[in-house]
């Protein structure tokens, strides 16, 4: 795993590629347990740095594919539990997560984001839902149902408008 797998995907994106430098090496640090023991200090700077003044809530417990683009990373939450998957886009102003139940608690089932899915600004995904390869979320869109590749969905609720 390399810490530079996104840097092709956030050209002229110095900001996209800082953030995800830091998410890389912060994952790095999480999953072997003798780096956590040299560098757990780092994974309190990357939460500062990131969530605090760059102010995007990409937790290091997420599981994201290579070639993830951020542009306008700002006012970005990813849910720890999420999946995303190789060659995604994500811009700014986007929730993905797990949702509330009338009852009152948590599901803690996240989203499972495919490969290749270029996801609008303003975008909620929210359950536990799949969203398939090669889609297209449209900005502003808030998508609670699974939606199958090849697809474009917009609105509130996300709707499924054509077929790739």
């Amino acid at each position: 795993m390399s810490i530079f797998q996104d840097w092709g995907s956030n050209k002229r994106n110095i900001k996209g590629r800082l953030i995800l430098i830091n998410y890389r090496f912060a994952r790095l640090v999480r999953n072997y347990k003798i780096l956590l023991f040299f560098f757990f200090w780092y994974l309190i700077l990357y939460k500062i740095i990131t969530e605090w003044i760059i102010c995007v809530e990409l937790p290091w417990g997420a599981k994201i594919g290579p070639g993830l683009a951020l542009y306008h990373g700002h006012a970005l939450v990813v849910h720890p539990d999420v999946i995303i998957g190789s060659n995604c886009i994500l811009r700014q102003s986007t929730t993905i997560g797990n949702k509330q139940e009338n009852g009152g608690g948590y599901i803690k089932q996240c989203p499972i984001i495919g490969n290749n899915v270029d996801i609008g600004s303003n975008v909620c995904i929210i359950g536990d839902i799949t969203i398939g390869d090669n889609v297209k979320i449209g900005a502003g869109s808030v998508v609670v149902k699974s939606v199958p590749a090849n697809s474009v969905v917009v609105g509130n609720p996300g709707k499924i408008i054509k077929t790739l």
